[in-house]
């Protein structure tokens, strides 16, 4: 059963560690969630729904009120082992004791203790995966020599105006004082907790390239990746795989942009793009024919700069530094 999980419209704005909006809280500390965070998360493990043992990934996104959606992905988690078009199953879950139990057409499975046990519709155990905790391999990287350093949780000296945490973490809503052109981009977000949002309203922020190009920023983990969610070039075209992980958990955007090229006026060539989305290749050169709304109302030649959008969320950044070619 191919998953599809549909989004609702909702608003909330905060910037504390746990703000309570029109459909409740959005949780910034990982200490202040409910005991559903606990459940939410990824898992690894085996199946033997083929027959016989094949690797499975097992994506559980908390709803708020003790309900949950599972997703399983025949082959591993997304960007380890499993690609579009490979099988997935979905059920829906709600806490029975101290158990989530999920229902679906397939069977059904139970989460318990940071394991999830999958049966078949006859109640025979077909699998078992255990809870991970995935890690990009560029988190945390330290700009090279000559690189320009635009946050490293010091100040907001290269975002004026732009709002920092006292621990030192970038908060949504900043446009850079610099341009630039043709770069190499590392940045860090973090997506907050939001159990009862829904789509475009669960963790939504998003990177303009030169204020024109926008890539997505969204709590999408566990949906199938679309254009407008995380990765997504928003309006272009939807990533090769969904990357976006849990809520809380850091995440990168590794990017090769080259500017789109003029003669006078007149566009000649599309700016093009690689982009890596915790360390996976989510557009390989990919050509942006145009801009996305919500930054610069056209394309011009000329230098631009970064947007950190604000779109109501509190969205954090970090480690952000840039290589110009």
């Amino acid at each position: 059963m191919r998953i599809e999980l549909l989004g609702l419209a909702w608003v909330l704005v905060g910037f504390a560690a746990m703000v309570q909006g029109a459909e409740g809280p959005a949780v910034t500390d990982a200490s202040k969630a409910d005991r559903d965070f606990a459940v939410q998360g990824e898992y690894e493990g085996e199946s033997l729904r083929s027959g016989e043992k094949t690797p499975v990934g097992v994506q559980i996104i908390a709803l708020g009120d003790g309900k949950f959606d599972g997703v399983m992905y025949e082959g591993g988690l997304p960007g380890a082992g499993w690609k579009r078009g490979d099988q997935t199953w979905s059920g829906e879950g709600k806490w029975d004791g101290d158990k989530v139990l999920f229902t679906s057409d397939d069977g059904t499975g139970e989460w318990k203790d940071g394991k999830v046990t999958m049966k078949n519709s006859d109640g025979d155990v077909t699998g078992e995966a255990k809870k991970v905790e995935r890690k990009s391999p560029t988190l945390g990287a330290k700009p090279p020599e000559g690189a320009v350093v635009l946050f490293d949780g010091s100040n907001v000296d290269e975002f004026p105006g732009a709002k920092m945490t006292e621990d030192g973490l970038l908060l949504a809503g900043a446009n850079s004082k610099r341009e630039f052109t043709d770069f190499n981009l590392h940045l860090e977000f973090r997506t907050p907790y939001m159990p009862a949002a829904r789509g475009q309203g669960r963790g939504n922020s998003g990177v303009y390239l030169q204020n024109r190009y926008e890539i997505q920023v969204l709590d999408s983990f566990g949906l199938s990746g679309e254009n407008n969610e995380c990765g997504g070039l928003y309006s272009l075209k939807a990533p090769a795989v969904n990357m976006c992980l849990p809520p809380l958990a850091w995440q990168t955007y590794d990017i090769d942009f080259t500017a789109a090229k003029f003669d006078g006026d007149k566009k000649t060539k599309n700016a093009r793009a690689t982009i890596k989305h915790n360390g996976v290749v989510i557009y390989d050169d990919m050509e942006l024919p145009g801009i996305t709304p919500g930054g610069a109302a056209t394309e011009q030649p000329g230098r631009g700069p970064f947007q950190l959008q604000w779109h109501g969320n509190p969205v954090h950044y970090r480690n952000i530094w840039v290589v110009e070619k």
